[in-house]
């Protein structure tokens, strides 16, 4: 049974910054990491790409997979190719990514799926789960998810094989730097984001994730 094994939580304050974990993201995969990508609408989980695209060097602007449900971005030097999937309209997980036909072996890619928990955990039994949360509170509390998005997990003992939430008042690096007298709006205005990397299985037993925080 797969546990996690690494994490990472990191407060991110602009869309810049967001492109620069995606491209310290992309330092620690190698061909056949599976990146699973949860947040709602507007979160940032294309920019992470975005960033993470960069990092890899693959070819193309990496864009939101919304309307194709897959793009496939080749690499410009020996590194692997990047297959970036919006799983939102996905609902049969491996089944229908084998019949999106698409031109690249995935165990030899990095695969990023947005809006993929439950849906494409069986394409590989090793995975980095990304869980990115906008503040939007001046005391720091987190957006609502979005209509469309995935039902947050009960507040029970998860299965061992499903990342921990991280409580909203949890202390340490996962708790938003943000005053308790910002206003609302310019908790929004910064963007502040708390971005929650977990890894799961043997793939990621001894992985550092801390240059994530950097």
């Amino acid at each position: 049974m797969n546990v996690p094994y690494a994490r990472a939580q990191i407060t991110v304050n602009t869309p810049e910054h967001m492109g620069d974990l995606g491209r310290r993201l992309a330092a620690l995969l190698r061909p056949g990491d599976l990146v699973l990508l949860t947040g709602e609408l507007g979160a940032g989980k294309t920019t992470l790409t975005r960033g993470l695209g960069a990092g890899l060097d693959v070819r193309g602007a990496v864009t939101s997979p919304t309307f194709v449900i897959a793009r496939v971005h080749p690499p410009l030097g020996d590194g692997p190719p990047l297959v970036h999937v919006d799983a939102y309209r996905l609902g049969g997980g491996l089944d229908e990514m084998e019949d999106l036909d698409l031109d690249v072996s995935l165990p030899e890619s990095v695969v990023v799926v947005e809006w993929g928990d439950g849906k494409v955990e069986e394409l590989s039994d090793d995975r980095l789960h990304v869980v990115i949360e906008r503040a939007v509170g001046a005391d720091g509390e987190l957006a609502a998810p979005h209509p469309g998005a995935p039902a947050a997990p009960a507040a029970t003992t998860p299965p061992a094989d499903v990342p921990e939430p991280i409580p909203a008042n949890a202390t340490g690096p996962a708790v938003l730097d943000v005053d308790a007298a910002t206003t609302e709006a310019d908790a929004e205005a910064a963007d502040v984001r708390r971005v929650t990397v977990t890894g799961v299985g043997a793939r990621w037993a001894g992985v550092d994730l801390s240059p994530l925080e950097a």
